[in-house]
């Protein structure tokens, strides 16, 4: 088991920053690739980002051209068993509950992607960009 809690979520104003923060207990962390996820109310989950267990390789989003590219940047730090998503330069359209996600092992650009590839969930934290 794996249990994972996300923090870093707030109001903030377009064009600012925040940086989510996703702390995991449990198993041993560095065996887990991890991802981000967020929801809209009346939308579907959508991928945001990933990052393998050793940090060696990213996957971003790729739904436009705009959509986190250059924005968004995932990273982790296996010694505090903690993955972080910094999001620059957010948009109201990035409004959305987001959720970290863990799977065991490796990874690769589709199955980053794809939430049912993920075993374990945090609960989640609101990010509300304003106007």
């Amino acid at each position: 088991q794996v249990q994972l809690v996300e923090s870093g979520g707030g109001l903030v104003q377009a064009g600012g920053s925040l940086r989510l923060s996703c702390a995991a207990s449990g198993r041993t962390f560095s065996y887990y690739a991890m991802g981000w996820f967020r929801q809209a109310p009346g939308k579907e989950r959508e991928f945001v980002a990933a990052i393998s267990s050793r940090g060696s390789s990213t996957y971003y989003a790729t739904y436009d051209a705009d959509f986190v590219k250059g924005r968004f940047t995932i990273s982790r730090d296996n010694a505090k068993n903690t993955v972080y998503l910094q999001m620059n330069g957010l948009k109201p359209e990035d409004t959305a509950a987001y959720y970290c996600a863990a799977r065991p092992s490796t990874v690769t650009a589709a199955s980053a992607r794809s939430a049912r590839s993920y075993d374990y969930w945090g609960q989640g934290t609101q990010v509300t960009v304003s106007s």
